[in-house]
């Protein structure tokens, strides 16, 4: 096995993914990402590997100057990201990806080492500081509320996880993995598309554009309305903005968020009671 990492082939909030040994890439995390944190990834992507998910195969740990590696088969291929802003796919077939590889996911037997939806939020929002205290109850508060769902959900579906290899699409950054109604996934993809994405590249209405073909994809092949989903995935959006916080964003950016959830919420209180 290597001794050092090779290139450079991706990076994300938390870590950096380097060439290691054939068919192998290993996963450093930055200083200052828990232990805790990197253990409960690796346990995660062998469990939905196990279950046979699209995910890769996590093969070892490694601490390379004083930082810690996951050590994971090589997934060959552009992003689906890079097809979609290089305009190799149209935003209508990269939501329809999406929207089939998600149902691919959330037809994948849960395994039962995933956390439930507010066991992982709980536990997320100990972790930091980026969530006034009163808005976290609030959130904790709306999953009591809701009905429990048992479907392998991702987590972070995007473009941007998803590599198209030559056996078909898979996906990375298992991290946020939790058992949970399948609209959580819905939900949480709205919000990185429609406004962390958009409000971060040149054109806004491609992000958008995907999500919305997503939408209709993943309707179609759930036997439900449009409408219908956007009905069961609207109390997953606050949540959608609270995970974005917790990766860290800017100043002006937080602030929007933690706005963008209070109003949500308020929206929510005032349905019920009426």
């Amino acid at each position: 096995m290597a001794a050092f990492p090779g290139e450079k082939v991706g990076e994300g909030a938390f870590a950096e993914v380097h060439a290691w040994a054939p068919g192998q890439v290993v996963k450093l995390f930055r200083e200052g990402v828990s232990g805790r944190l990197i253990r409960h990834e690796a346990r995660i992507t062998r469990a939905v590997f196990a279950a046979g998910a699209p995910a890769p195969e996590v093969l070892g740990e490694v601490v390379l100057e004083g930082r810690t590696g996951l050590v994971l088969s090589r997934l060959e291929g552009p992003t689906l990201m890079q097809l979609s802003r290089s305009g190799a796919m149209t935003p209508a077939e990269t939501g329809a990806l999406l929207a089939t590889l998600a149902m691919e996911v959330h037809r994948t037997p849960a395994p039962s080492a995933l956390p439930s939806l507010r066991d992982w939020l709980e536990a997320s929002f100990r972790s930091g500081d980026r969530i006034p205290g009163p808005t976290a109850s609030s959130l904790l508060a709306l999953v009591e509320g809701l009905p429990t769902g048992e479907a392998l959900c991702h987590g972070d579906l995007h473009p941007g996880n998803v590599i198209m290899t030559a056996r078909g699409p898979r996906l990375i950054d298992w991290m946020g993995a939790v058992r949970a109604p399948a609209a959580f996934d819905l939900g949480i993809c709205e919000i990185l598309l429609t406004e962390i994405v958009a409000e971060r590249v040149a054109d806004p209405e491609r992000p958008r554009a995907v999500f919305a073909a997503l939408k209709s994809d993943y309707a179609r092949l759930a036997g439900l309305s449009p409408e219908a989903l956007s009905a069961a995935a609207a109390p997953f959006l606050p949540m959608g903005c609270a995970l974005a916080l917790l990766t860290g964003v800017s100043g002006a950016e937080q602030a929007r968020l933690i706005r963008r959830i209070d109003a949500a919420l308020e929206a929510m209180d005032g349905r019920a009671a009426d």
